[in-house]
């Protein structure tokens, strides 16, 4: 399984960015998605994650900002990033996990966010 990141960038406090996972593989449909980050100096945190039958859950950080979706027909997870503050600075990565053996990380996607 490999995972790609994108849609990282410079983002204004208050704008918006969206963020992509695109994933290969056909079991990526079936299994948990989520989004880490870890900001400069950092221990890397989880952010969000969208199980195979949709549920969502946020970090309380995030939550009611950020929006995370998936779209398998694609085999891609987007995290919709509303409002983001300066603090949300950080690189982000995509994961897909499920099974013991099955736990894989994409490459992060950078996000600045200026005041």
């Amino acid at each position: 399984v490999q995972l790609q990141a994108s849609g990282g960038g410079l983002a204004q406090a208050g704008g918006s960015l969206r963020l992509s996972c695109a994933a290969s593989g056909s079991r990526f449909s079936m299994n948990t998605v989520a989004w880490h980050r870890q900001a400069p100096g950092k221990q890397r945190e989880w952010v969000a994650h969208i199980t195979s039958g949709g549920i969502t859950n946020y970090a309380d950080s995030v939550k009611g900002r950020f929006t995370i979706a998936r779209d398998n027909a694609k085999n891609t997870v987007y995290l919709q990033m509303n409002s983001p503050k300066p603090e949300d600075t950080a690189v982000y990565y995509c994961r897909t996990y499920g099974a013991s053996w099955y736990d894989y990380w994409g490459q992060g996607t950078q996000v600045t966010v200026s005041s």
